[in-house]
């Protein structure tokens, strides 16, 4: 009669130990930053709304719009403005083409399978990351 292997023992984990070693897998990583990406838009809401409402008042409040991208607004640097609008633009781009691809997983179900879903987060961060950094080279000045 074979000897039973012994079975693991699953314990709490150490955060500072286990935790930068563990490896996790694409689909995990999409599903974190759709939520990271849901959070940040709803925290930065405020700061859409200004810019949106800046943005058509009027031809003075436009003028005062764009100058915050280059001087700033108040205290902070208009490099930080940048920043902050290229975060929205990843957490939009990125919540989006999550948003996409669950769509489509739930459409598809009876096709959806662990290798689908590992190709279809890859695609989705890929996507998100070259499209913001599209947006952000026209944010940026360079074309």
């Amino acid at each position: 009669m074979p000897v039973a292997q012994k079975r693991p023992e699953f314990r709490n984990i150490n955060a500072l130990r286990d935790l930068p070693t563990y490896r996790l897998p694409a689909p995990g990583w999409v599903s974190i930053l759709h939520r990271v990406s849901g959070v940040l838009m709803f925290a930065l809401l405020p700061f859409i709304i200004w810019m949106f409402d800046t943005s058509l008042s009027s031809e003075y409040s436009f003028a005062r719009f764009r100058s915050a991208f280059s001087t700033g607004i108040g205290f902070v640097p208009g490099w930080f403005v940048k920043l902050v609008a290229l975060a929205l633009i990843w957490a939009y781009l990125h919540h989006f083409t999550a948003g996409v691809r669950h769509l489509w997983m739930d459409m598809s179900h009876s096709a959806t399978n662990k290798q689908f879903g590992s190709t279809s987060a890859k695609v989705t961060l890929v996507l998100a990351v070259l499209l913001t950094v599209v947006l952000g080279l026209k944010l940026f000045g360079v074309y």
